[in-house]
C-alpha cells in the first residue's frame, strides 16, 4: 500500500520536475573547466622540465623587470595544440653582474610532427656567424650584442631575439619559442625530481670546486649537476664535451621527471612555478608557449636524441669554428625537412645522447 501511494505521489508531481538537460549541460561545463585547469597544470610542469635542460653552464641572470610573460606562460589560456614540427631555442647565459652576458649554451629542441621523441641539437658557442648589425662574431656574442644597453641592465629579451634570428638563419628553420634560463632553475628542478642518474664516459675534474666526477653512472643532486655542467676547461674537447654532457643530463632529467610523475603533480608544479618564475625570460613567435609546448606530454617516448652541429676549426688562435661543409648541410636539411629520424639511422656515430 505504501509503495502504491509513493508511485501515485511521484506521478502527480512528475510534471513539476525541472528538465535535466540544462543541469547536465552545467555539470559538463564544470567538468570541462576542471579538465582544462588540470591540463594547463600538467603542461606547465612538462614545460618546466623541458626548459630546465638548458641551464647548462649559465651563471645567475639578472631578474627580468617585466614579468607578465611568465605569468601568462604558466597559467594563460591555450588556443589549441599545435600541429607539425616545432623548434624551441633554449639559451643558458653566463652573467653574474651588469655586463652583457654571453650565451654559453645554445640548444635547439626539435619536436617532430609525429611526436616520436625530442631531438636536442647543440650549436657550438664558438661558431663564426654573421650577426645582423654587428658583422661577423662568435654566435655566443650575439646574445651580448643584442642585450647591451649603455648604462642600464642588459635586456635579456633583446639578447634572445637577436640570437634567435642568427640561429634561424644558420639552420633555416623557424624558431617557434624559447627561453633564457639560469643556474637556480636547473638546481631547483633537478632537486624536485630527486636528482638524476648520469653516466659519464670519462672522469671529470671540477675546475670550480675541485670535486671529481668519476667515469660511469652516478646520482647527482641539483648543486652537483650545476657544478658538473659548468666544466669545460678540464675536458679534452672543451665546450664540445660540455655540450655532450649537457645532452646526457637533459635526457636523464626528462626520464627522471617522467618516472617520478612530477609532471602530473599539481602541488609540485605550483611550487616550481613560484620558485623559478623570477629567473625565466620567455619568448614566443607563434602563439603562447603553453600552446606550443602542449605537445610535450604527447611524445611517444621520454628518450631524447642528442646531436651536435658538425663544425671545423678555422682559426685556432681565436678558437673560431665554422659549420663542417661536408657534414653540416645534410644534417640541417634533415632538420628543415623533419627527417631527423632517418638521418640519425644513417649516421648513428653522430648521436651524442641516448637513442
Amino acid at each position: 500500500m505504501i509503495e502504491d501511494d509513493l508511485h501515485a505521489a511521484f506521478e502527480r508531481h512528475e510534471s513539476l520536475t525541472p528538465p535535466t538537460g540544462p543541469l547536465r549541460a552545467a555539470i559538463d561545463r564544470i567538468a570541462a573547466v576542471r579538465r582544462r585547469r588540470r591540463r594547463r597544470t600538467t603542461l606547465g610542469g612538462a614545460t618546466l622540465a623541458l626548459l630546465a635542460v638548458t641551464g647548462l653552464g649559465a651563471a645567475p641572470l639578472v631578474t627580468p623587470a617585466k614579468a607578465p610573460e611568465r605569468a601568462e606562460f604558466l597559467a594563460g589560456p591555450t588556443g589549441g595544440e599545435p600541429v607539425g614540427a616545432m623548434n624551441l631555442l633554449l639559451l643558458g647565459v653566463d652573467s653574474s653582474g651588469p655586463q652583457p652576458p654571453m650565451a654559453d649554451s645554445i640548444l635547439l629542441v626539435h619536436v617532430p610532427a609525429d611526436r616520436s621523441r625530442l631531438y636536442l641539437l647543440s650549436i657550438p658557442r664558438d661558431l663564426k656567424v654573421a650577426v645582423p648589425g654587428h658583422g661577423s662574431e662568435k654566435i655566443n656574442a650575439a646574445f651580448a650584442s643584442g642585450s647591451r644597453r649603455e648604462g642600464r641592465q642588459p635586456d635579456l629579451g633583446a639578447g634572445y631575439s637577436l640570437t634567435s634570428q642568427v640561429v634561424a638563419r644558420l639552420t633555416g628553420v623557424r624558431v617557434d619559442a624559447g627561453a633564457v634560463l639560469t643556474y637556480p632553475v636547473l638546481r631547483k628542478i633537478t632537486d624536485a625530481v630527486g636528482g638524476v642518474e648520469l653516466c659519464l664516459p670519462t672522469e671529470v675534474l671540477s675546475f670550480h670546486t675541485g670535486r671529481t666526477y668519476p667515469a660511469g653512472c652516478q646520482h647527482l643532486d641539483g648543486a652537483a649537476s650545476v657544478d658538473l655542467l659548468r666544466q669545460r676547461r678540464t675536458l679534452a674537447d672543451d665546450s664540445q664535451d660540455r655540450d655532450r654532457n649537457a645532452q646526457q643530463f637533459a635526457a636523464a632529467l626528462v626520464r627522471r621527471a617522467d618516472e617520478r610523475g612530477v609532471l602530473h603533480d599539481p602541488v609540485r608544479v605550483s611550487r616550481l612555478a613560484a620558485d623559478i618564475g623570477p629567473h625565466l625570460t620567455l619568448s614566443s613567435a607563434s602563439g603562447s608557449l603553453l600552446d606550443l609546448l602542449a605537445l610535450v606530454p604527447r611524445l611517444r617516448s621520454a628518450e631524447v636524441v642528442g646531436l651536435n652541429l658538425p663544425a671545423v676549426l678555422v682559426d685556432a688562435p681565436a678558437h673560431r669554428y665554422e659549420p663542417d661543409p661536408a657534414a653540416a648541410p645534410e644534417l640541417l636539411a634533415a632538420l628543415r625537412e623533419d627527417r631527423l629520424a632517418a638521418w640519425v639511422a644513417a649516421h648513428p656515430e653522430r648521436v651524442t645522447g641516448p637513442r
